[in-house]
Formats: structure tokens, sequence, C-alpha cells
């Protein structure tokens, strides 16, 4: 299974649409994973237009996506457990903040999948992956824009950034 990953899009504030590479990764992709912050409804729609799209609310997004969109997901996907949240908070303490946000289901989660920072990051951190794409309409907080790829077959999971140049 072919799963993108994005985070922090901020359209319309950032940039006015989704970029095409990431339309194309997304109709080569079984889903979407949308960590948050997508601001406008239309980046949803436009998505699930072109996949099955997952997506939770971050702290930026509109009022009428935090009343559709939830806090945070669980995901199956083949063997692997995916939670699927935004973040908030300092960045230096995201990952910690995202492990109480799991506490009760921190266990079977395989990988947990988050965004706010707009940083990319790939950790394994006691046999857990942490995995922010950052974002691919921003460069605020880094030196380039990114997404992620998920391929997932049984409980193996290949994970890549793609910087976008």
């Amino acid at each position: 299974m072919r799963i993108l990953v994005i985070s922090d899009t901020h359209i319309p504030l950032t940039a006015e649409t989704l970029p095409p590479l990431i339309e194309k990764e997304a109709k080569k992709s079984d889903c979407c994973l949308h960590a948050g912050d997508l601001i406008s409804k239309e980046v949803l729609q436009k998505l699930s237009s072109l996949t099955k799209t997952y997506a939770v609310y971050g702290n930026m997004d509109d009022p009428e996506l935090k009343r559709e969109l939830p806090q945070k997901l669980i995901i199956p996907c083949e063997e692997v457990t995916i939670g699927l949240t935004h973040g908030r908070g300092s960045p230096a303490n995201l990952i910690q903040i995202i492990q109480k946000e799991f506490a009760k289901e921190k266990k079977q989660i395989d990988i947990f999948v988050f965004g706010h920072t707009h940083s990319p990051i790939d950790r394994e951190i006691n046999g857990k992956i942490y995995f922010n794409p950052g974002s691919p309409t921003d460069t605020f907080f880094t030196p380039y824009r990114s997404y992620g790829i998920l391929e997932i077959e049984g409980k193996s999971i290949k994970r890549r950034i793609i910087r976008i140049e």
C-alpha cells in the first residue's frame, strides 16, 4: 500500500492551491494522510477527489474544519497501525506531546504521523516511528518544502521524505 503523507498546506495563506506534484502523487497513492492545518475545506475536497483521504484538524484550521475533522485518528493499514494527529505546542517537546495524546493507544500504534513544525522528521524511538512530512507549500520554519511517502506491506514500513525543488 502506497500512502501520500502531507501536512501544513496552509491554503490559501502560503499557496493558492496544492502543488501539481502533490496532486500527481495523490493519484498514484492508495490513500493520503493529511496531518492538519489544511486551512480551507477546499483542500480536503480536492485531495478526496484524487484518492481516499484521512485528515485531522490543526491549530490554524478554520472552525468548520475543526467541527468536521477529529483531533486524532487511528488507522489500520495492512498489519500496521497508524496514529495521525497534527501536534501542538513547542517543537522541542512535540514527540512527548504526541506520546501523551496517544497514551491509551500507544502500544498498538506502529507509526505516529504528525505535522505542526513544517520541518520533516523521520525518527524511531523505542521501536515506534515518528514521521512528519514537513510542508509541501511553506518554507517559513525550514529551508525547503517536502512531503512523505509510506509504503506498507504486511508489517513492513518503508518511508521517505521527499524535498520539493
